[in-house]
């Protein structure tokens, strides 16, 4: 392991990962930086994703203490010598690593770096060192590791957005959320009049479903086991939703939309519904899979499949476009949210996991901070506004069970 010089270290609270399942418990631990390339942020807000409670149950003795986390925002408290983005006080999001420096890079294509894997789930920063390792934990998960009161990014995965905005609010936005709606927007390029079909409606899935009526598509199906996530489908714009516990998938897209849909999100990951996917797809029509695996190998002639990564968003492009669909009314993501105190971390994932919370957030505990538990929600468009995205204008709104 690369080790860095001459740093100074700071006292940071960190949710350490030492066993399989958990519980996270918050330590104290020694953090080195900033690099000059770095930026050290106090963390507002942090979202829980998928993959962070992926990597919880994945978790092996040989991985050692981790600190996770990947959906963070804050604010700038010193930045290194190099760094030109940003300065102290400034409010960023934050999103995955990418090197800045490989082909695809430097084509403006982030989510393919030919070390995409290695700087976001190597547990190490571009130069192979490791913040944390003076007390013996692996952080820069996704180069931030957000579960703690502090961040060292770069300029790569970090986001400047207006001080007016809620941070805590915001801090899904650099994974879950541009991911869904991404995938739609930037991935599949959908376009006004084409069906689409949801293969599970949590926060990945709910973004897709905003995303897609915005573009205009047309069915939008909404596939799930969660009546109360299929309910707020239909709010957020789907046509149709499907309680596949009770309705027949394939029968129920078909009587909607006879010979396929043009689109099907596959996020589930389960194999039934992985088959499902290409089955329900029309001729010449896409699948996109979310498994992190690539995808399936019983793809037939005349339907195309392609994987996800981040729904190929840069983030410092499609995330102001995402709050400035947001500002507009459009893209109501804070609906799925729901906060947590950080020392409730362990309760977040369990209701993330059991679907209580759709997208749980974490709100770091400060004296100094404005962001508090009881202003947690704060919406951002007018009753109007809202009254008008519960779907009043899309034709058809059946609920199949």
């Amino acid at each position: 392991m690369v080790r860095s010089k001459n740093l100074t270290v700071r006292k940071i609270r960190a949710a350490v990962l030492r066993k399989k399942d958990g519980p996270l418990k918050i330590e104290t631990l020694g953090m080195e930086g900033p690099q000059d390339t770095e930026v050290l942020i106090r963390t507002v807000a942090s979202g829980v994703c998928h993959t962070d409670i992926s990597m919880i149950h994945h978790w092996e003795t040989a991985d050692g203490p981790q600190v996770l986390g990947h959906e963070g925002a804050g604010i700038v408290e010193l930045t290194g010598k190099k760094v030109k983005a940003v300065r102290p006080g400034d409010h960023v999001v934050l999103s995955y690593q990418s090197c800045g420096t490989c082909r695809e890079c430097k084509k403006g294509r982030p989510t393919k770096c030919r070390r995409f894997y290695e700087l976001n789930f190597g547990f190490h920063r571009l130069d192979g060192s490791n913040a944390l390792e003076r007390s013996g934990v692996h952080g820069h998960f996704f180069g931030q590791s957000s579960f703690s009161s502090h961040i060292l990014a770069t300029e790569r995965n970090i986001v400047k957005v207006s001080k007016k905005l809620p941070l805590k609010i915001l801090a899904p936005l650099g994974c879950g959320i541009q991911t869904g709606a991404g995938t739609v927007m930037n991935t599949l390029h959908v376009q006004r009049g084409a069906s689409i079909a949801i293969f599970g409606t949590g926060a990945v899935g709910l973004a897709a479903v905003m995303a897609a009526r915005i573009v205009g598509a047309n069915p939008i199906i909404g596939v799930d086991i969660a009546p109360l996530r299929l309910k707020l489908a239909l709010e957020l714009g789907a046509t149709h939703v499907i309680d596949s516990r009770c309705a027949d998938a394939a029968s129920s897209i078909n009587s909607i939309i006879a010979g396929g849909v043009d689109y099907v999100l596959e996020i589930t990951g389960n194999p039934q519904l992985l088959r499902l996917a290409i089955e329900v797809i029309k001729k010449r029509g896409t699948a996109a899979f979310f498994t992190g695996d690539g995808v399936p190998d019983f793809v037939p002639k005349g339907k195309k499949a392609v994987a996800i990564i981040e729904g190929d968003s840069v983030p410092q492009v499609f995330i102001p476009k995402l709050i400035k669909l947001y500002q507009l009314g459009k893209f109501p993501f804070d609906r799925l949210e729901k906060f947590y105190h950080f020392r409730d971390i362990n309760k977040a994932i369990r209701d993330s996991k059991s679907g209580k919370a759709i997208k749980p957030v974490l709100i770091m505990s400060n004296n100094n901070s404005r962001y508090s538990i009881p202003d947690l929600y704060v919406a951002n468009w007018n009753d109007e506004r809202r009254e008008s995205f519960s779907g009043s204008t899309i034709p058809d709104r059946q609920f199949y069970s």
